[in-house]
């Protein structure tokens, strides 16, 4: 074979060669095709599932909102109906304690007064013979802290000095006849209105400040007539008993608490009465009374001064006097008085409460916590005290 018949067979050979080649690429993008359709098809299933169980999933959310919204409306309804009836049954107890009498004043059988004059001075500054093995003092203040901002800028709050109660009284002003009691710490901090508390209406409005719950009963000076201390049983609200302090022509026993006659506090020992009197006007009294008959039991002078003298309270049978400015700066206890003779006034620590608002209007050692609950420019506010003992200092 010549040399130009093998070209004349190449190319004719050559076209054949290119048809198969373009025959397998055809072949080969319709195998890609077929498999890119496949899986469009296997998203497009997909897609329309998902697309189905969020249009289920939404309709259930959209029911389960409707039926929370109605339980909602349902229980605001039935708060405020209840709130109506709070209201409506507030002021029913309200009227009724209006109708109910005031107890009768306990008479003042003139002879026992002079009889009790007499006793309590016979037994005044005599040495005192301690109840208990109490031998604490304050050293100084460990903690304070705020809780609120309550009613007046005067005013009182406390539990009960002689029990394990949680219940928390407030006396609002220093010239009222209505005691709040809440029934907690916590529902006397989160709640500001009044409505959230029980009241008690006193047969007699109270002057001062110088309250105490001691034992289930007020103990509270009636602001009226004599300095008459009333004996007040909170859990039938009546008058137990009652007694005109026997000192003549009383005088405030705080100057910077113009409206408190007699302090009556609580400590490990009972109850005492402090108080002032124009025969010895300067310094500040201390007498030791019987939680049960309020007789006096003991009477001492202290050296303790009333000039800017703004509240006092007692602790293991010592007086500590609190102290400030009539332009109010920080309170201090610059005087103590033990009535065992045990701890010497100039032994006692110096002890200054941190600086706040204004000046004490109340201030109520509770025994078993340790702790002062205080009232400052109608701040509530407790008190922690370091403790140690007198042959310590």
């Amino acid at each position: 074979m010549g040399p130009w018949r093998c070209c004349l067979l190449l190319l004719m050979l050559l076209p054949a060669a290119r048809r198969a080649q373009q025959q397998q690429f055809m072949e080969y993008m319709e195998r890609r095709l077929a498999l890119l359709e496949e899986r469009i098809s296997q998203w497009h299933d997909q897609s329309s599932r998902y697309s189905t169980e969020l249009r289920d999933f939404k309709n259930q959310v959209l029911g389960m909102l409707e039926a929370a919204e109605k339980e909602r409306e349902a229980l605001r309804a039935e708060a405020e109906s209840s709130a109506v009836r709070v209201d409506r049954l507030e002021r029913e107890v309200d009227y009724l304690e209006t109708q109910n009498p005031a107890p009768p004043c306990v008479e003042v059988d003139e002879t026992l007064l002079e009889k009790q004059v007499a006793t309590a001075k016979q037994r005044k500054n005599e040495k005192y013979a301690k109840l208990t093995d109490c031998s604490d003092t304050i050293a100084s203040v460990r903690s304070m802290k705020i809780l609120k901002r309550f009613g007046s800028t005067a005013g009182l709050w406390s539990k009960d000095m002689a029990g394990s109660s949680e219940k928390i009284y407030v006396f609002d002003g220093t010239a009222n006849d209505t005691v709040y009691i809440f029934p907690r710490m916590r529902e006397f901090t989160l709640f500001s209105a009044t409505r959230k508390a029980a009241r008690i209406k006193l047969p007699y409005p109270w002057v001062g400040t110088g309250h105490l719950v001691y034992g289930g009963h007020l103990y509270y000076i009636r602001q009226q007539g004599p300095f008459q201390v009333i004996k007040f049983n909170l859990a039938n609200k009546t008058v137990v008993d009652s007694s005109v302090f026997p000192a003549e022509e009383q005088v405030p026993v705080f100057s910077l608490s113009p409206s408190t006659y007699i302090e009556v506090a609580a400590d490990e020992e009972g109850l005492w009465a402090i108080y002032a009197t124009k025969e010895n006007e300067k310094n500040i009294c201390l007498a030791k009374l019987d939680p049960e008959s309020l007789d006096i039991e003991q009477m001492w002078d202290t050296p303790c001064p009333r000039e800017n003298a703004e509240g006092a309270f007692v602790v293991c049978g010592t007086l500590h006097v609190v102290y400030n400015t009539r332009l109010p700066s920080r309170s201090r206890v610059q005087c103590v008085f033990d009535v065992s003779g045990t701890l010497a006034a100039e032994d006692a620590a110096l002890v200054y409460f941190p600086k706040r608002y204004g000046s004490h209007s109340g201030m109520k050692y509770h025994p078993r916590e340790r702790q002062l609950y205080a009232w400052d420019d109608g701040y509530q506010i407790i008190y922690r005290m370091e403790m140690k003992k007198k042959t310590e200092l």
